[in-house]
């Protein structure tokens, strides 16, 4: 299971194609109330209709998750996956049908993991899935909770590490979750416990250092964002 690297800094600055920013003006990510049903409201059950969460305010600017649509994002994913620092956790390095098949996994699954982009001022920056951790594999590995909500990220460029940013988008991806899943009570994430700048970002984003856990592949920092505690930490 992929682990994502927030705030590496000595990797390649990957630019994001002008044609790519063009097609992400900050209003295409506002789902009108009276569209049609499309692909996305088979999400709507397991992770309450991603694609109709609101932004979230940062000091950086506004931030929303954007569902993936393989044919829009698909080159830029990729070019992200094999950027060095990247591909080291993340292992999906290649031709772009390794991402395909990767994000596609999910896209043709019942909506328990749902890749998107994270969009910052209009411009997709970094890659996300959230998942039901309750119902992952990952569930087998520690004493998971009815509707925990997990968190992989990688963040596209240079230029967005190594600054804090990924402190500040995890507190608020983890927000938002909170926010729009009334029944989730723990937002998790499994970053590679060699990964010591990611483990850090979500510390410093409010999330607690649970356990070490062995998962096929990697020991993982078991990172644990609370409810009841999300207004103190």
């Amino acid at each position: 299971m992929p682990s994502p690297d927030p705030s590496t800094d000595d990797t390649l600055d990957l630019k994001i194609p002008p044609e790519a920013i063009g097609r992400f003006g900050e209003e295409t990510f506002i789902p009108p109330a009276d569209r049609d049903r499309d692909d996305t409201d088979d999400w709507a059950d397991l992770l309450d209709h991603i694609a109709a969460w609101s932004a979230a305010n940062t000091p950086h600017g506004h931030f929303r998750l954007v569902p993936v649509v393989p044919a829009r994002d698909l080159i830029l994913i990729t070019r992200w996956m094999n950027d060095p620092a990247v591909a080291e956790f993340w292992e999906l390095d290649g031709e772009e049908r390794i991402t395909e098949r990767h994000v596609g996994a999910q896209l043709q699954g019942d909506g328990r993991s749902v890749p998107c982009l994270g969009v910052l001022r209009g411009a997709p920056m970094s890659y996300w899935e959230i998942y039901r951790a309750d119902l992952d594999p990952i569930a087998r590995y520690y004493p998971a909770k009815p509707h925990d909500t997990g968190i992989h990220l990688l963040i596209g460029g240079v230029t967005h590490r190594a600054r804090g940013l990924g402190s500040t988008l995890l507190r608020a991806v983890s927000g938002l979750i909170l926010d729009h899943r009334p029944l989730c009570t723990r937002v998790v994430a499994e970053p590679d416990l060699r990964n010591t700048p990611s483990v850090s970002a979500f510390l410093t984003a409010g999330f607690r250092f649970s356990a070490e856990v062995d998962l096929p592949g990697k020991r993982a920092a078991l990172m644990i964002r609370e409810r009841s505690l999300r207004h103190l930490l």
